[in-house]
């Protein structure tokens, strides 16, 4: 009996250590998520980007787990920041681009992914773009300026309140403008011109690059913007120094949490317009201002990597790396996007781009990157933003209320390579709602699409007539197979029309 029982217990024991090549996963490890704005699936170099390098996007991809199937919740980026952070698709709460001085969207004691964190025991930050409203509304950027990021769970921001091409031109830090000399106070409007500060319009020879007229009310920076300022010259941001500014900032909340975990929503401007690149990065590739923001953008991923492992936290500390929609070229600003494209594809095998409901408008680069746990690889496992709120209650021990994040699946297994299965079916928005399920795609029908949607030469994918594809064998969406498969489209609508009325698609 021994001499049977010995080796079997020898091959269990080998059987057991050649599955744990890794550690077993900690109960808290710090998670960063690194958010580009307006990122293409082609745009990085391991989805075959040409004409610009992307290393340190592709050393997380060649050392953690790559999506092909990965997606943001929506074509647009505050639905889908309002998606991330909320677990909640944005059309249920009528979530659309804001303007400027919008009131904040999430109202506080709203369930959030920062909020899961801190009752998890973590310290929590967004540093970057937010474009998710400040205040009640009617913002007085000279005092105390909430509710903000600090009042739904995050304890520290830093942040570009709205987008770069949009004013107030300062930064906020927790509840007010950085720099501002209260003797010179602000003024801001989105529905009339404020101060006399020159315009786009009114001296165009200010500018450092041309804009289209949505994009020329007040210059700052030698930059037309989208609103009308005045007053807080002392804190007026200079777009060249984004990347060094908010990955520092973004550094010194890691290096001031070393010794906690910690939750980092890092929320780039890059590759979002205007594409105004540091001089370092002027020229590092062949496409352009566009092409040089991506570069740079790269380089922001490196630096957050370099000091994790400076600090010995990378090997305890998930990177979730994504777009928060597809890509634009002529987005408001001529700054040689298309001419300068060449052979480059933004949106890799897949139709539309930004405002698109075709898969390129959230079909974007998504990977996970954890060296102490995941292995490195591939998968097509079918996963949307919308689910991290409840994929990393999972990973850090906290339950879900029913009323918690009602559209959030839980993707762990995928997110950590363990599994190659994630959800069967999602929504995407647009201007119209489309609805996936495995191959299967089901695009409503809408009216036209906004006139100045024509102006960014896209597929809004908006159609009188329902659209149905088979991605299994038609992944760039080119034949619509409605008329053949009246009973499919049917199906897929009713699901879809099933899904938003029930106002909720995660199991209660």
């Amino acid at each position: 009996m021994l001499r049977i029982m010995l080796p079997i217990f020898m091959i269990v024991f080998l059987f057991s250590c050649s599955n744990q090549t890794k550690e077993p996963t900690p109960s808290k490890p710090n998670v960063v998520i690194i958010y580009v704005d307006d990122l293409g699936y082609g745009d990085v170099g391991y989805n075959g980007a040409i004409g610009v390098e992307t290393p340190n996007i592709d050393n997380l991809a060649s050392n953690g787990i790559v999506f092909t199937d990965g997606h943001c919740s929506a074509s647009t980026c505050t639905p889908s920041r309002f998606s991330l952070l909320t677990g909640k698709y944005a059309f249920r709460n009528e979530a659309a681009i804001l303007p400027g001085d919008a009131p904040l969207l999430i109202r506080p004691g709203t369930p959030t992914l920062p909020g899961m964190f801190k009752k998890a025991g973590y310290k929590t930050a967004v540093v970057g773009k937010w474009h998710l409203g400040l205040g009640d509304g009617n913002v007085n950027w000279n005092s105390e300026i909430k509710p903000g990021p600090l009042e739904i769970g995050f304890d520290y921001s830093f942040l570009i309140p709205a987008t770069g091409d949009r004013v107030p031109c300062v930064f906020v830090e927790n509840h007010h403008v950085v720099g501002l000399d209260p003797a010179d106070p602000i003024t801001v409007s989105y529905s009339e011109m404020v101060g006399d500060w020159p315009t786009g319009i009114s001296h165009p020879g200010l500018l450092k690059v041309k804009a289209d007229r949505q994009h020329s009310q007040t210059i700052v920076n030698g930059i037309s913007r989208i609103g009308t300022m005045t007053g807080g010259k002392s804190a007026l941001w200079v777009d060249e120094d984004f990347p060094d500014v908010l990955t520092q900032k973004a550094k010194d909340f890691i290096v001031g949490n070393k010794d906690n975990p910690f939750f980092l929503f890092f929320s780039y401007h890059d590759i979002h317009v205007p594409r105004i690149p540091h001089p370092r990065f002027v020229g590092v590739s062949s496409m352009g201002p566009r092409g040089d923001v991506i570069a740079q953008m790269d380089w922001c991923t490196g630096e957050i990597v370099k000091e994790l492992e400076k600090l010995g936290l990378a090997e305890n500390t998930l990177i979730i790396f994504s777009s928060d929609n597809g890509p634009v070229l002529d987005d408001g600003y001529s700054d040689d996007a298309v001419e300068k494209l060449g052979k480059h594809n933004p949106s890799g095998p897949f139709r539309g781009g930004k405002y698109s409901a075709y898969e390129a408008g959230t079909r974007v680069p998504t990977i996970t990157y954890w060296p102490s746990v995941i292995e490195k690889g591939k998968t097509d496992a079918m996963f949307n933003q919308v689910d991290l709120y409840a994929s990393l209650a999972t990973l850090v021990g906290q339950k879900l209320a029913p009323e918690d994040a009602p559209d959030s699946f839980d993707c762990l297994p995928a997110m950590l390579g363990k599994s190659n299965k994630g959800r069967n079916a999602m929504i995407e928005e647009a201007f119209v709602l489309a609805y996936r399920e495995g191959d299967w795609k089901y695009i409503e029908p809408g009216t036209e699409a906004p006139s100045w949607i024509t102006n960014k030469r896209i597929e809004s994918g908006m159609m009188t007539e329902p659209q149905l594809f088979n991605l299994a064998n038609d992944l760039g969406e080119q034949n619509n197979v409605a008329t053949q498969f009246p009973e499919k489209a049917e199906e897929m609508r009713l699901k879809l029309e099933g899904l938003v009325e029930k106002g909720r698609s995660r199991p209660e």
